[in-house]
């Protein structure tokens, strides 16, 4: 596999089934190297999987985000096409796209309602002109937009957190929720915003978002969504989201889970609109508490936890047509099965177990699935699943021929003993070239989150296959603090980011020093966000490795309390820096003296979860210190590397680093 394979290779998602069962339309995403940028287009297959892939949108911009109306004669999509995102309807019967809003603010993740007659959607306006009638705060919203645009003075004034997410200014503005009338010969109405008010109607954060965070009620009277927490300057440090209800003939709101103190979301009306679900977090504060589905029967409000027993978390789930299942998606050991749970109780079941699969559709009789499945040797493909079978088919071989002559390396997983004698599970994954009784180096890997998982999944970014077609032997650990090992697994990393988590990669290391085609004099580490932390504690902590390299990784605790954005994370996992007197325990910062291990340092200007200050403080150490280094500084990227070309660059830039350690 060489680095073009995977610019080639392109990216499906988003998976929906049409209400006769027949077709499956989704989106695929492919790279523009010279344009450098990606574009996305809307398809469509046959559910049987018989015919060809049919390709629905050609613009030249993204597409993305479809759903067929309920008669399936339409359907809605977002488009970037005419610049600002806006909503379109598409013809199945033939014809072109028409555009069906045109707010200032662009809209976005259409939803039908029951009946067909109009679509809910999300867009980003100022909250002190939402209560006012449409095309008057549309005309403010634009004006505020026009003088901020045009305006040689780029300074902002800011009151309140959070004023920045992830790479993007929140600038004041609200994600609300807006309803819009369509005839039945696809021309719109007036757009009404039905969550006027100074906060936002999804979660600002993707950490507590699985979706589409709202969802009609089946008569088509009420609105269910995802709140942040109020008041609003609280949302940096709080996780409380709630479940609100708007009744849209009187605008009447209503909290129904405010005797909840962790998130909720993902609210989800059975079919018969008698029970609504929605995902929760017990602990209030803790991003990566274990996620349970409650029921609650609207006519008596009682409550169930009907995964309360399960080990796992709930990452997303659908309702099966009789209302009887609720398919769930959610982490197991390194992989990702899809698995059912009665809406009566009685304990989560299996599917099957391979790979990593999400974005589940149910078929309108209820027998099938389709969902987006991948492997660390398998990019996303539209799959489908029948109920009783023993495994999925896949359904559109987008990737077929791009990958028909690329050898993938062995994938073997392994489970070692770590701190404690707790199993840790890990990946390794071998080069292609692979040959028994010849040692390779190592390159190991940590993941980020740091309440994340190394998954049996595909990666645009960091693809181990790619790595390994380097000639090197991949090591993918899950140690504490890894998703899908339990919620004691989970939790056993906050407080503690070099203790037992660092134990458990030392015993996964000495693992691997154990195997006969490992070279121990040539072995290296790589992460990334945490796993760039552990880069960086690891240069304090061992001399195991000849080089490494840190990627957006966090190298002092309390500057990066002071600028990241999402302070509930810091808080929890290290406390208050004027409250907590070992807040600075696990810094890598404190442990500079002892820093001699040759460092390739990433970082990113527009990254506001980790701030570029990271970085740069750990190249002048390195730098100040004699211990050779590099800083790889990309100006516009954020916590990820996503244009192209930039990407590119930073491939070969690592390649090249290790190779130098590495391949001597």
């Amino acid at each position: 596999m060489a680095l073009e394979d995977l610019f080639k290779v392109k990216r499906v998602a988003d998976p929906q089934i049409s209400p006769d069962g027949k077709r499956i339309a989704y989106v695929v995403t492919e790279v523009l190297k010279e344009e450098n940028r990606t574009n996305a287009d809307i398809w469509v297959t046959a559910a049987e999987g018989n015919s060809e892939p049919r390709k629905l949108t050609s613009s030249p911009k993204r597409d993305a985000h479809p759903r067929w109306s309920p008669d399936g004669k339409w359907i809605a999509f977002e488009s970037a096409r005419d610049g600002e995102g806006q909503i379109f309807l598409l013809p199945v019967g033939g014809g072109e796209a028409r555009k069906v809003t045109t707010l200032a603010t662009g809209a976005g993740q259409a939803v039908w309602s029951p009946d067909g007659k109009s679509l809910l959607f999300v867009s980003s306006v100022f909250p002190e002109f939402s209560a006012k009638p449409f095309a008057e705060a549309d005309k403010l919203n634009k004006e505020k937009l026009d003088v901020r645009e045009k305006s040689k003075v780029k300074a902002r004034t800011i009151d309140t957190l959070l004023y920045r997410h992830w790479d993007s200014w929140v600038d004041d503005k609200r994600q609300h929720l807006f309803v819009i009338p369509i005839a039945v010969d696809g021309t719109p109405g007036e757009p009404r915003n039905v969550t006027p008010g100074e906060n936002d109607a999804v979660p600002t954060s993707s950490t507590f978002s699985a979706g589409d965070e709202f969802a009609w009620s089946p008569e088509g009277k009420e609105i269910v969504f995802s709140a942040p927490p109020l008041p609003v300057r609280e949302q940096a440090w709080r996780t409380n989201h709630d479940v609100w209800s708007v009744n849209l003939a009187t605008g009447e709101r209503k909290n129904l889970t405010a005797q909840s103190l962790g998130a909720d979301g993902l609210p989800r009306f059975s079919p018969d609109g008698k029970t609504l679900a929605y995902r929760a977090q017990a602990r209030a504060g803790f991003e990566a508490d274990k996620w349970d589905l409650w029921l609650v029967d609207r006519a008596s409000g009682q409550r169930r936890n009907v995964t309360a027993a399960w080990p796992g978390s709930v990452d997303s789930y659908v309702w099966s047509p009789d209302g009887q299942t609720i398919f769930l998606e959610g982490q197991e050991k390194g992989r990702a099965p899809l698995w059912r749970v009665a809406a009566a109780g009685g304990g989560v079941k299996r599917l099957f177990d391979e790979g990593v699969n999400h974005e589940i559709s149910v078929s309108p009789d209820g027998r099938w699935l389709a969902f987006t499945g991948q492997r660390l040797t398998m990019p996303g493909t539209i799959s489908r699943f029948r109920l009783g079978e023993m495994a999925p088919q896949p359904v559109a071989l987008t990737n077929a021929a791009t990958l028909a002559g690329v050898k993938f390396g062995v994938v073997d997983s392994v489970t070692v003993s770590g701190a404690g004698g707790t199993p840790v599970q890990m990946w390794i994954v071998k080069p292609p070239q692979f040959e028994a009784g010849k040692k390779y180096p190592l390159v190991f890997w940590v993941h980020g989150g740091p309440q994340s998982a190394f998954l049996d999944s595909w990666s645009a970014r960091w693809n181990a296959q790619l790595w390994a077609a380097q000639g090197y032997v991949i090591a993918l650990p899950n140690p504490r603090g890894s998703t899908g090992f339990g919620q004691k697994f989970t939790d056993e990393i906050s407080r503690d980011w070099g203790g037992k988590v660092f134990e458990d990669l030392m015993a996964c290391l000495a693992h691997l020093e154990k195997q006969p085609y490992i070279d121990t004099t040539r072995m290296a580490a790589a992460g990334a966000s945490y796993g760039g932390y552990m880069m960086n504690w690891f240069q304090g902590h061992t001399d195991k490795f000849k080089t490494l390299v840190t990627h957006c990784g966090v190298y002092d605790f309390v500057s990066m309390y002071g600028t990241t954005e999402e302070t509930w994370f810091d808080e929890w996992d290290h406390g208050i820096p004027w409250e907590s007197p070992d807040f600075e325990k696990w810094s890598p910062h404190k442990h500079a003296a002892k820093f001699k291990t040759p460092n390739l340092v990433i970082h990113n200007e527009l990254d506001f979860r980790v701030p570029i200050g990271q970085g740069l403080s750990l190249f002048t150490t390195l730098q100040r210190k004699g211990v050779p280094s590099k800083l790889l500084y990309f100006p516009d990227e954020g916590h990820w590397v996503l244009k192209p070309q930039n990407s590119e660059r930073w491939h070969t830039t690592v390649f090249e680093w290790l190779a130098g350690y590495l391949k001597k």
